[in-house]
């Protein structure tokens, strides 16, 4: 366990994916507080830790005890995250969490993928 000290403030935090995320718990949203979080990593690993990590956010973030606006951006599509969000709504709504939904798409050359657009 690391020593306990002040949290981290930062504008954007990019979650990791694959095994990584497993180490992603309620401590770390406690300790890095971010205006938003990046959740990437398409593949079947993912899923299987996406719900903890996503319910890490919501018990991490109701320790800050001060109000920030949190942004979570998933740079995929998935069930489980369709299914958290519409169990906890209410309680992202109560802890000021919004979850970014895009269904914009971006061409470039000979490949399209989708996009979202964040602004400081």
């Amino acid at each position: 366990a690391a020593p306990q000290g002040p949290p981290v403030y930062v504008d954007l935090a990019y979650l990791p994916g694959s095994w990584s995320a497993r180490t992603v718990d309620e401590e770390f949203f406690r300790r890095v507080r971010s205006l938003c979080y990046v959740v990437s990593g398409d593949d079947h690993l993912k899923e299987g830790v996406l719900r903890p990590l996503l319910d890490a956010l919501l018990s991490g973030k109701h320790q800050w005890g001060i109000d920030i606006q949190v942004t979570l951006i998933p740079t995929f599509d998935s069930l489980v995250m369709h299914e958290w969000y519409q169990e906890t709504h209410d309680k992202q709504q109560e802890l000021g969490i919004t979850v970014l939904g895009s269904n914009s798409t971006v061409a470039m050359q000979d490949e399209t993928f989708p996009a979202c657009k964040v602004e400081f």
